[in-house]
């Protein structure tokens, strides 16, 4: 018989090439194998999970935060249009600013169908490039016409002042050509201040400086041809009685933009803050003192509130259109007037009819997104 191989004995070719061997230890090669194969396998899964965990299915949504909605959040850039007579927008003169949310305007998707309130506030006896086109004297005017909106070619209806009052307020100048009180010129016609009134609604005048409520008489800083709703008496007296009760000192104000605001708010400065008698910068410093604090009230950022600053005359007048959906540093070179500014009230506030002029007036809603 053939010895058993030794301890020493070596097998040529395969993986155990020169070495020793026992056959009691099994199979290295197979052990070999059996591990590559395990490695491929891991490195399969491996890339497998890569690629699940990369997949769309399964990332994050987006957060609340990172959604923007086009309604209640400005583009990163917004279009100022300057608009023709005619009202379409001109392409050749549309400029792109960026908007700032905070800002007073445009921070609103869109215009609401009624307002609840709109305020008037009047100014006196400058031109548009003695006001908005001299930021030296008027910065807080100027910012805030870059702001919000205004038109370079608004006209008054009448001279001297009291007819513009007059003419906003009823359609017509009623053939008044002088700035008398109202016992010279007691109106029995149709205003805005009955229509509202008329349409469930409520209004309020804030006179600076009126020594009691519906002070027929000028005194001191007050001018009563500065006051509208003072020449309106009404069938019967109706409009008189309403003047007493509604036609109130500018102290008043406060209060009522702090929750008793009526639908229409019509606001008049001292004479010297109004700059009649006193300088653009005077007038400037006032309102940057006042129009904030609308701005920054609860009732504004509700978003239903519209403020107008324009002056009674001389042609062409400063102007300031203030609103929530106002696009920011619109210009407008349309011709408007105290009608147009009437009409314009009349829509926003949802009276029914037109008084006088204001019928045949071009509304301001859409060239300043209103």
């Amino acid at each position: 018989m053939p010895p058993a191989p030794t301890a020493s004995t070596t097998r040529g070719g395969g993986c155990g090439v020169g070495r020793p061997i026992k056959r009691s230890a099994g199979q290295p090669c197979v052990f070999i194998l059996r591990l590559v194969l395990r490695l491929v396998l891991f490195l399969v899964l491996l890339l497998v999970l890569l690629a699940a965990c990369n997949s769309p299915s399964r990332r994050p949504a987006p957060t609340a935060a990172s959604v923007t909605s086009p309604t209640s959040a400005p583009a990163a850039s917004t279009p100022t249009t300057t608009t023709t007579a005619t009202g379409a927008p001109a392409a050749s003169t549309t400029t792109t600013t960026g908007t700032t949310p905070a800002g007073p305007c445009g921070w609103a998707g869109a215009a609401p169908q009624t307002y609840e309130h709109v305020i008037w506030i009047w100014m006196e006896n400058h031109t548009w490039p003695q006001v908005l086109g001299d930021r030296a004297a008027a910065p807080y005017e100027v910012s805030l016409a870059s702001q919000c909106a205004t038109a370079t070619a608004y006209r008054n209806v009448g001279s001297p002042s009291l007819p513009n009052y007059i003419g906003a307020t009823s359609g017509a100048t009623q053939g008044i050509t002088d700035d008398a009180s109202p016992s010279s010129h007691p109106l029995t016609v149709d205003n805005l201040f009955r229509q509202v009134r008329a349409a469930g609604g409520s209004e309020g005048s804030y006179q600076e400086d009126m020594g009691q409520p519906c002070q027929l008489a000028p005194g001191g800083q007050y001018a009563v041809k500065h006051n509208p709703a003072a020449y309106y008496v009404g069938p019967a007296g109706d409009d008189r009685a309403a003047c007493r009760a509604d036609d109130v000192a500018f102290g008043a104000w406060p209060g009522a933009l702090q929750g008793h605001l009526p639908t229409f708010a019509f606001i008049t400065p001292n004479l010297c803050h109004d700059t009649h008698d006193c300088s653009v910068a005077t007038g400037d410093a006032w309102l940057a003192q006042e129009v904030p604090k609308i701005l920054g009230s609860t009732v504004y950022r509700a978003g239903r509130t519209a403020v107008i600053v324009v002056w009674d005359e001389n042609s062409p007048m400063p102007n300031i259109v203030i609103g929530p959906a106002v696009r920011p540093g619109t210009v407008v070179t349309q011709p408007f007037d105290h009608f147009a500014l009437l009409r314009t009230t009349e829509e926003m506030l949802a009276l029914p009819g037109r008084l006088g002029a204001a019928a045949g007036a071009p509304s301001l809603r859409v060239p300043f997104n209103l």
